[in-house]
């Protein structure tokens, strides 16, 4: 067992108390793990999740409870979460149960599930927690049984001494609760692990294939109405008239108005957003008669001019100008190109550049450009309220309510702690429900008509209301010596409205020249986090780039990049190089041996590889495409991942392929486009997603095994998925393609 010390340091607590009825109740500081705030703020972690508490319940009949801090979609943090508990403290896994924890800052903190930080930042206060609560029960067996602490062992939620007396978890627990928190922790050295690195069912998969009531859309309480909003046809108009004569007719209406969203002068946090600020909103007793009332609205909109933002949050309160016109894929796509030509921002630059492209033997460009995104989560945005002058209670899918509540509370003149936010299991995220509006909608609607509301979205109201994935260009150039070697590197990426270089990972720190530039330019259609924002994009530029740079140079392209990540090592270049050189190569070497990379019997496939850093892990594919009626198909792909210590193995592989595959669909199908600034897809009918019949027959996931504490693993392996499919179209093909989604340059070209 490892020592561990750090549990009562200045920034974490532990604190125990007897239940009521018996039992103990351990109150546990969730970021002990941190030893300073600079190692939570590398984390991009908020300074007021230094308060964040959880609650471990031992019960009297030997259950463990854990109260899960974070929202759950699909990423099985209400497994995972406990397991690592679980571990420390010993417990029988069948009698531990989570539940899902309201929202709760002073006991909570900001409970925000996002950037593949779930599991990193748990690993250490939650094994604090359990390891804490086995040695406060082990010294009430010893005090108990008057024998020596040393002597207790435990195993499975029993309590054991060599003269054969032994005891149950839940037995001791009151009397544990008594104990002091101990100073100094006992922490399993990895080869010891009994639960974690064993895969585990889904704790609530029995409620998930049953059919019990999980979801936002479940959620129902007597007396309760249906609102729905019409929003405008295109982003930079705004409500000017509107008559309800029709609608008020139609049978179940209750109830249409306007009400603004932010007043004039609002100032919003980081993760609010003003899509479109007055809200024209129908309500009424149920969904089918809300829908049928709304196309009986006669409506007149008009162009919305410029609108002022004012933004708080982490960066500052700032002014920020949003721009009124009706915007187009097509001039959207012009304007990149002329902002391409002007001078950008310097991001980053190593050496001299700017010699050493003019002294090339070969300079190879190429320039990439990818979409808007819609997250089309398989759940649409909807959220209940229930808000009267003296209180708000909430309910529904979302990622950060511990971002959501201070603007909620502004919203509402109530202070936080009448507000309640319950959070329910969400059918998807990808960053959608990180943004609170819809929230904030359905709040200003059930104070409106004092009443309670679920506010609802249809699928085409939530692909034309915006926060998408951004649309972005990029382009690179390599400079090669006459021995074909690599000398100079330069990307120069832009978008709508940012750009997505990371301009401190690979190739940066492998090449003698390097330079990063970044440039953006403002819109109005609203964009917001994506699964692994701005690594999907850059990835799949700078991947299908390096495969490029590797044929000019007649290397391998695995080898190719293993070469650069050994002069990484070995000596690298610059400084604040993000990623770790060993790492990166080795789920390069772990897929070039399980996918036999360039061994016979893979003659039949055209093969493309990709690997990408980022959310603090390491993610390679090997993607084998063949042609099937006509078609480009991945038939088969060979995933590796280092995301450290891998809690839940089955879940882990789980989350890999679902990456596999919504890469793989993202990467051939995936585009929104707008005309004066409507949006031309609204539904699945013409948003095209991948089908069923179209995911590969084979996703084999390997995971780098070492003892390193745990990384992200819901966003990693997604970004190089796009690379990795994009050089095997190549060779599929016999041509490049440089623009998503793939299957439309294809339909282009012929």
């Amino acid at each position: 067992m490892n020592k561990d010390n750090t549990a009562l340091n200045r920034r974490s607590f532990l604190k125990a108390s007897i239940l009521s009825g018996g039992g103990m109740l351990l109150t546990v500081s969730w970021l002990s793990g941190f030893k300073s705030a600079d190692e939570a703020e590398a984390l991009n972690v908020p300074e007021q999740w230094a308060r964040l508490n959880g609650y471990i319940h031992i019960m009297p009949d030997n259950k463990v409870k854990l109260i899960c801090p974070n929202p759950e979609f699909g990423q099985n943090v209400m497994t995972s979460l406990p397991m690592m508990l679980a571990e420390e403290l010993d417990a029988d896994w069948k009698n531990v149960t989570v539940e899902m924890g309201p929202h709760d800052p002073a006991k909570l903190g900001a409970q925000f599930t996002g950037g593949s930080n779930s599991v990193r930042m748990y690993w250490k206060p939650l094994r604090e927690a359990g390891a804490a609560a086995r040695q406060m029960l082990r010294e009430a067996a010893a005090q108990t049984w008057n024998v020596p602490v040393g002597e207790v062992t435990t195993k499975a939620g029993v309590l054991s001494h060599p003269s054969g007396k032994s005891a149950k978890y839940g037995e001791m627990a009151s009397k544990a609760a008594k104990v002091s928190v101990p100073k100094e922790l006992q922490l399993k050295a990895p080869k010891d692990f009994t639960i974690v690195r064993k895969s585990k069912k889904n704790v609530e998969i029995q409620k998930i294939t049953s059919g019990k009531p999980l979801f936002g859309l479940d959620y129902s309480v007597d007396g309760m109405l249906i609102a729905m909003i019409q929003h405008p046809p295109a982003f930079g108009m705004k409500l000017k008239s509107f008559d309800a004569a029709e609608t008020m007719k139609m049978p179940g209406i209750k109830d249409v108005f306007s009400v603004k969203l932010y007043e004039d002068g609002f100032e919003q946090g980081g993760f609010d957003t003003r899509t479109f600020n007055e809200l024209l909103v129908v309500v009424g007793e149920n969904t089918w008669a809300v829908m049928n009332g709304r196309k009986k609205l006669v409506v007149d909109w008009e162009a919305a001019g410029d609108i002022k933002d004012t933004i708080g949050g982490r960066g500052g309160k700032r002014e920020v100008i949003v721009p009124g016109a009706l915007e187009s894929t097509t001039s959207q796509m012009q304007q990149m190109q002329e902002y391409a030509a002007k001078p950008a921002q310097q991001l980053r630059k190593d050496g001299d550049p700017e010699s050493a492209f003019n002294n090339a033997a070969q300079v190879i460009e190429r320039t990439y450009n990818g979409p808007f995104l819609a997250h089309n989560c398989m759940e649409p945005m909807n959220f209940f309220a229930h808000v009267t002058d003296e209180k708000a209670l909430l309910a529904g899918p979302l990622q950060a309510p511990g971002w959501t509540e201070p603007t909620l509370s502004k919203l509402l003149n109530l202070p936080a702690d009448k507000i309640e936010i319950q959070m329910t299991r969400m059918g998807g995220g990808f960053g959608r429900r990180a943004y609170g509006h819809y929230l904030y909608e359905a709040a200003l609607i059930s104070r409106k008509v004092k009443a309670p509301v679920k506010l609802m979205y249809t699928r085409e109201d939530d692909m034309t209301y915006g926060i998408y994935r951004p649309m972005y260009t990029a382009t690179y150039r390599a400079a090669l010596d006459t021995n074909k070697n690599l000398i100079a590197f330069h990307v120069r990426g832009g978008g709508i409205p940012e750009h997505a270089i990371h301009a401190n990972r690979f190739p940066a720190g492998a090449v003698d020249h390097y330079l990063a530039e970044g440039w953006q330019i403002p819109s109005n259609i609203t964009i917001g986090a994506f699964r692994a924002p701005r690594s999907n994009f850059n990835a799949a530029a700078e991947q299908s780039f390096l495969d490029e740079v590797a044929e000019a140079a007649g290397k391998d392209p695995i080898e190719f990049r293993l070469e650069l990540l050994k002069r990484a090592k070995e000596n690298p270049v610059g400084k604040n190089n993000e990623y770790d050189a060993d790492r990166y190569a080795g789920v390069l070497k772990l897929v070039r041996d399980k996918s036999n990379w360039n061994k016979p019997g893979n003659e039949k496939y055209n093969r493309g590889v990709a690997a990408y850093f980022c959310h603090n892990s390491y993610a390679a594919h090997v993607v084998d495409m063949v042609t099937r009626d006509g078609q480009p198909y991945v038939e088969r792909v060979y995933s590796a991942m280092d995301c450290g210590i891998v809690i839940n193995p089955d879940a882990a592989t789980n989350m890999v392929q679902g990456a596999v595959v919504d890469g793989i669909g993202n990467a051939f199908y995936g585009a929104l486009t707008h005309k004066d600034g409507a949006a031309q897809q609204t539904n699945f009918s013409n948003y095209r997603m991948i089908r069923i019949n179209e995911a590969p027959k084979s996703i084999e996931v390997h995971f780098v095994q070492n003892d390193l504490d745990p990384t992200g693993l819901g966003e990693p392996p997604f970004p190089p998925v796009f690379g990795a499919v994009a050089n095997a179209l190549y060779k599929n093909k016999g041509k490049r393609f440089y623009n998503q989604p793939f299957m439309g340059e294809m339909d282009k070209a012929i």
